[in-house]
C-alpha cells in the first residue's frame, strides 16, 4: 500500500506481516517441505527477488510456487493464469482469500510475494525482504548441492549497508519518481536515483559483483529493478536522464546477471509491461502497453568475465527451469529481435 504525502512525496507502507518461517519454528511456523506455497507475480520486482533466490538455492521441490497474473484490481492479485481461475493447490481465486483467512478484514495491501500455509490456507508472511534472507539461512537444510551462499556471515554487514541505500534510492527510488505528487518531489527523487546509479557504476567498474566476488542478496535486489528499467521505469516513471542501455557499466553488469542461470530465465517482460501500463491508470490513463523496447541486447556479450569473480562461489549453477515454471518463449528476451 502506498500514498503521497501533503508535500508530494511518495511513501511506501512497509508494515508487513512479520511472521517468519524458521528452522526452529520459533514463530509457530517451522521449515517443512511441502507445507508452504510461495505466491508471486512475475510482474513485481519484490516478488521477482523471491523467484530468483528460490531457484538459485534449489528450493523448488520443497517450496511450491503459485504465479498470479500480471494485473490486479483494487482488491487483490488473482490466479487468472490457472485453469478455472483458481490456484490448483490453495483452491482460491484471489490472494486476498489467504490474507482474510488469517486476518479477517485485513486493511493493508494484499501484496506479493506472500507465503501461504497450505494446511490452513492462511497467509504466513508477506515481508519480502525477510523472505529471501530466510530462504538463505533458515531453509539451508534443503538447499540444492552446489547452492551459492547468497548471504554469507562475513559479508552481511556490507550487504545490509548496500541494500539499505539501493532500496532507498533505486528500488523504491523509481517509485518515488513515478508516483510523486508534485514537481519538486519528483525532481528530488530523480536526482537521488541517478546519483545512486552513478555511485553503483563507480562501485562496479572494477568489481564484478556488488559485495565480494560472488553473487549475493545485494545483486538479486538490484537486478530486479535494473531489468525493468528501460521497459518501464525510464518512460512510465519518468526516470529518463539515461536508459540502462546508455549506462555502460550497469548495462554490462545487468546483462551478466541476466545471462546467469536463475536470473534471466525467471524474467517475463510481457507480464512486467502489462502490469505497470495497464494497472497504473493514474499515470497511463489509456492502458496502452508499449511495443518496445528492443530486448535482444540482453543476450549480447557483456565482457564482465574479465573482472574475475565466481558467480556461484565454490558451487555450481542451478539446473534447467522446471517445465511448469518456464517463462513462455514469446515473453523472453530471446524472442525479441
Amino acid at each position: 500500500m502506498t500514498y503521497v504525502s501533503t508535500t508530494g512525496e511518495f511513501t511506501r507502507d512497509q508494515r508487513y506481516i512479520a511472521t517468519r518461517i524458521t528452522a526452529d519454528g520459533s514463530d509457530g511456523y517451522p521449515v517443512e517441505p511441502g507445507r508452504y506455497r510461495l505466491v508471486v507475480s512475475r510482474a513485481c520486482p519484490w516478488a521477482g527477488r523471491a523467484v530468483i533466490v528460490r531457484r538459485l538455492l534449489g528450493l523448488e521441490s520443497v517450496l511450491s510456487m503459485a504465479i498470479a497474473g500480471p494485473t490486479h484490481d483494487a482488491r487483490s492479485w488473482t490466479f487468472d493464469l490457472d485453469p478455472g481461475g483458481r490456484d490448483p493447490v490453495l483452491g482460491i481465486e484471489r490472494l486476498q482469500e489467504a490474507y482474510f483467512a488469517r486476518f479477517p478484514g485485513y486493511e493493508r495491501g494484499i501484496t506479493v510475494p506472500a507465503i501461504v500455509d497450505v494446511r490452513t490456507g492462511q497467509v504466513v508472511t508477506n515481508d519480502y525482504a525477510q523472505i529471501t534472507l530466510d530462504m538463505s539461512s533458515e531453509w539451508r537444510a534443503y538447499h540444492r548441492p552446489g547452492a551459492p551462499d547468497l548471504y554469507p556471515e562475513e559479508l552481511r554487514a556490507e550487504i545490509d549497508q548496500v541494500n539499505r541505500v539501493v532500496f532507498s534510492d533505486v528500488n523504491d527510488g523509481v517509485y518515488q519518481c513515478g508516483f510523486a505528487g508534485d514537481q519538486e518531489a519528483y525532481e528530488e527523487a530523480y536526482r537521488r536515483l541517478f546519483a545512486r546509479l552513478d555511485w553503483l557504476s563507480d562501485r562496479l567498474a572494477d568489481q564484478r559483483y556488488l559485495v565480494g566476488d560472488t553473487i549475493t542478496e545485494a545483486d538479486v535486489r538490484l537486478f530486479t529493478t535494473l531489468v525493468r528499467f528501460d521497459a518501464v521505469y525510464h518512460g512510465h516513471f519518468k526516470c529518463n536522464r539515461h536508459k540502462l542501455t546508455e549506462l555502460p557499466v550497469l548495462w554490462a553488469y545487468a546483462r551478466d546477471l541476466f545471462q546467469t542461470p536463475g536470473f534471466g530465465d525467471t524474467v517475463d517482460f510481457d507480464h512486467i509491461k502489462r502490469h505497470y501500463y495497464e494497472v497504473h491508470r493514474d499515470i497511463n490513463p489509456t492502458g496502452i502497453v508499449p511495443v518496445g523496447p528492443d530486448l535482444s541486447g540482453w543476450l549480447t556479450p557483456h565482457g564482465r568475465e574479465a573482472l574475475g569473480g565466481r558467480p556461484f562461489g565454490a558451487g555450481c549453477e542451478p539446473g534447467p527451469v522446471g517445465e511448469s515454471e518456464e517463462v513462455p518463449v514469446e515473453h523472453r528476451a530471446a524472442s525479441w529481435s
